[in-house]
C-alpha cells in the first residue's frame, strides 16, 4: 500500500473478508478496490464500510455478490488478435525448437477467469503439435481464485457470441454444439488442469514453458506485482516465455525479463548467474637464452612491475617484503627502505584488511583468496574501495610455493559509477512507475467501461429477443415443463446411482482392516481410506492432493521412491515391504506396504495403489 492513502474502516473489512473467506485483497491497488466495494454498497443501499461489514456478519450470502463485483473476469479467445498470431508464429515455434520430443510442454494461465484465453493457447498448441502429441506431452495449468469462474472454465461451454473471434475452421475442430451451445472438445480440456491459486500468496507452480498473465497484474499495487514476478521468474523454465496484456508495462522488473516483443507484451526470462569471470593467464619463458639477454629480462620484467598501475606487493616465505611497485608505494605511504622488512612490522600488514592470517591460508591452501569491497581511508582523509587478491607464486617446475603476491585494485571509481547508476535506475523506475500506475489505471477504467458496454449490449439484445419470444411462449411453456420433468427425473435417477457407486465404494474402502492410499501417475493423494487416518494421524482433506512423498507421517517413505516409481514407469507390476514405523498413537509397528500400479481399462498405469497394513511385533 506504499504511495496510497489508507482508510482504516476499508483497511478493516479487508481484514475481515481474508479472516472469514481467505480471500486476501491487501496487494490489490486501493482506487480501483475502494471504487468496486461502493459499487457493491450502492447496489444495497450502505453509505460506509462499517455498516457493509455489519451487513456482511448477517448476510453471508453477501460475500460472493461481493467477490463477484472485485474480481472483474474480462476476457475472450484470442483477445487482441496480433499478439496471438505473434505467439503462434514464433513463440511456440521457438518452445517445440528446444524440447526434446518427448519432453513435456508445461503452460501457466495464471488469472485465467472463465477459460477463454487457456482454450486459447490450448488450441494454438494442438495445432503446432496435432492432437496425438498434444495429448501425451502438453499440460496447461490454469488458476484463478475465482471458484465460480473456475466452474465455469471447467465444464467449458459458451455461447455463439463467446466465440465469435475464434477463426471458423477452429471452431469446427474444437468446439462441439450441443443444444445452441459450442462445447470444447473432450481432447483438447484433456490437457488443461483448472485449480484455485492466489498469485501473493501461493507457491508458483514449477518448470513452465509459457506463462500467460493477461490484464492480471494491473490489479495489484506496485510491490505486490514485484512479489508476483519474482514468483513468475522461479516458476519459468531459463528459456521460459513470459505473455502479459496490453495494460503491463513491466518496467519494474526489468532485470529479470528482457522483451521479446514489447508491443506485443512478449518476454523472456534472464538466467541468473555471474556477473564476471577472472582470466588469468600467465606466459612461460624459454630458459636457454644467453647470460645477457636473461639480464635485459629480468631488468624488463622489473620495469614492468615497477611501472605498472595496479598496486603490487610480492612477499617471501618467511613474509619478507620482497617487491613493492610505486602505485604500492604511493597508496600506502611506503619507502625503499621497507623493502627487505617483515611484513608484520608494516601498518600494511593489518590496514586496509588483516593479510597475514590470510597469506598463511594462501600458502597451506595453494588457492587464492579475493577481498571484495575493501573500505580505505588514505592519509588524504579519501575513502577508497579496493578488490584485494591474495595469490601463492608456484614454480613451475617443482610445483613448489616460492611466495605470495598481494594485488590492491583500486575499485572506487567503479563503485561510484554504479552507485549513481543505481541512483538513476531508481530515479527511472520511480518514473517508469507512475507511467505504469496511470496506464494501468486508464486500463482498469477502460476494462470496467468495456464490461459495462457489454452488459448493456446483452441486455439490449435480449430484451429484443424477449419481445419475440413473448409471442410463442405461451405454446412453448407446457412443452418445456414436460421435458423438464423428463431431464429432472432422468438426473435425480443419475444422482441416486452415483451416491450408491460412492457409498459402495466408501464402504469398502471403510471396512478393509488395512490402509489404503491411490495415487496420480504424479504421485499426488487421490484417496485415503478411514484405516490410513487410524494409522498416521492425517484425515483425507489433510493430505488430498498433496505429493505423498512430502507427507509428514511416522512411515520411512524414502525407501519407497525409488520401487514406486519403476511401477509408474511401468518397470514393475508389484512392490511388498515389511517396514518399522510409528503410529499415530507413538506406539512403534511395523508396517507391511504393498505396492500395486493402478491400471485403466486399457491395462494402461492411471496411478498407484499402496496398501498399509499394521503387523504384530516379533518378539
Amino acid at each position: 500500500m506504499s504511495n496510497q492513502e489508507t482508510n482504516p474502516e476499508l483497511e478493516d473489512l479487508l481484514e475481515y473478508i481474508k479472516r472469514n473467506r481467505g480471500f486476501d485483497f491487501s496487494g490489490y491497488k486501493r482506487t480501483s478496490l475502494s471504487r468496486r466495494i461502493q459499487r457493491r454498497m450502492q447496489t444495497i443501499s450502505i453509505e460506509n464500510y462499517t455498516d457493509y461489514l455489519d451487513y456482511l456478519e448477517v448476510h453471508p450470502d453477501e460475500f460472493i455478490e461481493l467477490f463477484n463485483t472485485i474480481l472483474i473476469n474480462v476476457t475472450a479467445f484470442f483477445r487482441e488478435g496480433q499478439a496471438w498470431e505473434y505467439v503462434a508464429s514464433e513463440i511456440i515455434p521457438a518452445i517445440l525448437a528446444n524440447k526434446h520430443l518427448n519432453k513435456p510442454i508445461r503452460v501457466w494461465s495464471a488469472g485465467c477467469a472463465s477459460g477463454e484465453e487457456t482454450y486459447s493457447i490450448a488450441i494454438l498448441l494442438a495445432e503446432a503439435l496435432g492432437m496425438e502429441q498434444y495429448t501425451t506431452r502438453v499440460k496447461v495449468f490454469a488458476t484463478d481464485v475465482d471458484v465460480e469462474a473456475l466452474n465455469m472454465a471447467r465444464q467449458a461451454s459458451y455461447n455463439p457470441k463467446d466465440i465469435e473471434s475464434v477463426p471458423a475452421n477452429l471452431q469446427q475442430k474444437y468446439f462441439e454444439r450441443v443444444n445452441g451451445r459450442y462445447i470444447v472438445q473432450k481432447e483438447l480440456r484433456r490437457g488443461v488442469i483448472f485449480g484455485r491459486h492466489d498469485l501473493v500468496q501461493d507457491a508458483p507452480i514449477s518448470k513452465i514453458d509459457l506463462l500467460v498473465c493477461r490484464n492480471t497484474l494491473m490489479y495489484f499495487n506496485t510491490e505486490t506485482q514485484a512479489k508476483i514476478l519474482d514468483r513468475f521468474h522461479f516458476a519459468l523454465n531459463d528459456n521460459g516465455f513470459l505473455f502479459l496484456g496490453k495494460a503491463e508495462m513491466l518496467f519494474t522488473r526489468n532485470h529479470s525479463f528482457t522483451p521479446i516483443d514489447l508491443r506485443r507484451r512478449v518476454f523472456t526470462k534472464v538466467p541468473n548467474g555471474n556477473l564476471r569471470d577472472m582470466l588469468l593467464s600467465m606466459a612461460n619463458s624459454s630458459r636457454q637464452q644467453a647470460v645477457p639477454e636473461i639480464v635485459d629480462q629480468i631488468r624488463l620484467h622489473e620495469a614492468a612491475f615497477e611501472i605498472d598501475p595496479v598496486a603490487q606487493l610480492v612477499v617471501d616465505l618467511n613474509s619478507i617484503v620482497i617487491l613493492a611497485n610505486a602505485e604500492t608505494r604511493n597508496l600506502f605511504n611506503l619507502n625503499p627502505r621497507d623493502l627487505g622488512r617483515p611484513l608484520q612490522d608494516l601498518e600494511l600488514s593489518y590496514r586496509p584488511v588483516e593479510l597475514r592470517s590470510r597469506i598463511d591460508h594462501v600458502r597451506s591452501t595453494r588457492r587464492p583468496i579475493i577481498l571484495k569491497d575493501i573500505e580505505w581511508s588514505t592519509t588524504d582523509r579519501e575513502m577508497k574501495s579496493l578488490d584485494v587478491q591474495i595469490m601463492p607464486l608456484m614454480d613451475d617446475n617443482t610445483d613448489e610455493i616460492l611466495g605470495t603476491k598481494i594485488v590492491f585494485i583500486d575499485v572506487t571509481r567503479f563503485k561510484n559509477l554504479q552507485q549513481e547508476l543505481v541512483n538513476a535506475n531508481q530515479e527511472l523506475e520511480t518514473a517508469y512507475e507512475e507511467l505504469q500506475s496511470t496506464n494501468e489505471e486508464l486500463e482498469t477504467t477502460n476494462e470496467e467501461l468495456q464490461s459495462t458496454v457489454e452488459e448493456l449490449e446483452t441486455t439490449n439484445e435480449e430484451l429484443q429477443s424477449t419481445n419475440e419470444e413473448l409471442e410463442t411462449m405461451n405454446e412453448e411453456l407446457q412443452s418445456t415443463n414436460e421435458e423438464l420433468q423428463t431431464i429432472n427425473e432422468e438426473l435425480r435417477q443419475r444422482s441416486q446411482e452415483l451416491n450408491r457407486v460412492n457409498g459402495f465404494l466408501e464402504s469398502i474402502l471403510t471396512s478393509l482392516r488395512v490402509g489404503v492410499v491411490v495415487l496420480s501417475p504424479d504421485l499426488h493423494v487421490l484417496i485415503w481410506n478411514r484405516k490410513a487416518e487410524d494409522l498416521w494421524g492425517l484425515r483425507f482433506d489433510e493430505v488430498f492432493s498433496k505429493h505423498f512423498m512430502s507427507l509428514d507421517i511416522n512411515l520411512p517413505l524414502e525407501p519407497l521412491r525409488q520401487p514406486i516409481r519403476a511401477i509408474i514407469s511401468g518397470d514393475s507390476e508389484h512392490y511388498e515391504v515389511l517396514l518399522d514405523a510409528i503410529n499415530r498413537r507413538g506406539r512403534a509397528i511395523q508396517c507391511q506396504v504393498i505396492c500395486n500400479p493402478l491400471l485403466g481399462n486399457a491395462s494402461d498405469i492411471q496411478g498407484l495403489i499402496i496398501l498399509m497394513e499394521e503387523r504384530p511385533q516379533v518378539e
